[in-house]
């Protein structure tokens, strides 16, 4: 595909129209310690304003957010209108992930285009109950990558692949909870790179225990945005968001978030809630957004390759390596970017001062 049309700074937003609602934006300051420093965030991602009366954290707001909602919208409103103390420009690479770990992440495969294409690259059979059932893996959670923050892995040779994603975050879900009443408990919504080892899949998933070493960590981006602020783009069961995907300024997909999806979010998070209750502050996305039209690019890099081996008799493009920068955003109908960008470089481990 081009090189990507829409690339801009994270910090150069479309304004947004007088007449709408003022959008609550939330962030996290990697300052707080592991949990980061919960901030309010203005629609541009140029301002921030740290809200400690409300919460110290995210997850603190997140589990009393039928008190910290509103004081969180009062707060986004002074902010917008320019009338609030206290207020700093915001440095996106201070960021931390909005929530930078959780108790709990879940992540499902709802777009069968793409989970068909994985398991063909890996040489493994569809599941015989994928129609009927989502699948789902419990992913690393103790501590996720800032949106700006260099992405450390150990080894190049790994097949470090990439996954644009829409994750949605939820308050305490009751065990059992059905499909009609998992809507209600979505009170957040934000980006996700979920990144796949895919080279280790092809000898742990065989196992039969499913992912670990193939599943590092991920990242999300700078901010967190109910759904309600979402308008039409939101429509109880899907988002109908572009999300666009490049590596190196080339974009490699540019996908309609809401075409194709087989399985709700309602429906993920009724299949998670099944036999245990879910933590306010547990993060489930919905798998590598793909469409089944060509136009819309790739939801990953091994779905490029297995259409550039079907066309060419081999793949073109690598996986990722050292140096190469990943970028993921999404906007909405009217072309506004909805969570700013997650931008990473991925570097050696060692560079980060791991050990060997």
């Amino acid at each position: 595909m081009e090189v990507d049309p829409g690339r801009a700074d994270n910090d150069s937003q479309v304004d947004a129209p007088k007449h709408r609602e003022v959008a609550v934006k939330l962030a996290s300051l990697r300052e707080g310690g592991r949990d980061g420093a919960l901030v309010v965030v203005d629609d541009r991602l140029r301002i921030a304003v740290p809200v400690p009366h409300i919460a110290r954290t995210l997850l603190e707001a997140l589990e009393d957010w039928e008190r910290a909602e509103p004081l969180l919208r009062r707060t986004a409103a002074s902010l917008a209108g320019g009338d609030l103390p206290g207020v700093q420009p915001l440095d996106l690479t201070a960021l931390a992930s909005p929530l930078p770990r959780s108790h709990q992440f879940l992540d499902g495969s709802v777009y069968l285009h793409h989970m068909e294409k994985a398991r063909k690259a890996r040489g493994a059979a569809m599941p015989p109950n994928y129609h009927t059932e989502p699948i789902m893996y419990q992913g690393l959670s103790d501590a996720f990558v800032g949106p700006l923050e260099p992405m450390a892995l150990p080894d190049e040779d790994h097949g470090i692949d990439y996954e644009p994603e829409i994750a949605v975050v939820v308050d305490d879900v009751p065990m059992a909870t059905g499909v009609a009443a998992a809507a209600a408990h979505i009170k957040l919504v934000m980006l996700l790179n979920d990144y796949t080892l895919r080279t280790l899949t092809k000898t742990e998933l065989p196992k039969g225990f499913g992912f670990l070493q193939a599943k590092p960590t991920s990242s999300f981006s700078p901010v967190a945005v109910p759904p309600s602020d979402l308008g039409s783009a939101w429509d109880g069961e899907r988002f109908h968001l572009r999300v666009r995907s490049s590596v190196n300024g080339v974009l490699l997909g540019d996908a309609d978030a809401a075409k194709d999806m087989f399985f709700t979010y309602p429906q993920l998070i009724a299949h998670a809630a099944r036999t245990r209750r879910l933590s306010a502050g547990t993060i489930i996305g919905a798998g590598a957004i793909s469409n089944d039209a060509e136009a819309t690019g790739y939801g990953c890099i091994a779905e490029a390759r297995i259409a550039e081996e079907h066309e060419h008799g081999a793949p073109r493009t690598p996986w990722l390596r050292f140096g190469d920068v990943v970028r993921i955003d999404a906007v909405d109908r009217a072309g506004r970017n909805v969570f700013g960008a997650i931008e990473q470089h991925i570097v050696p481990a060692v560079a980060m001062g791991a050990s060997a």
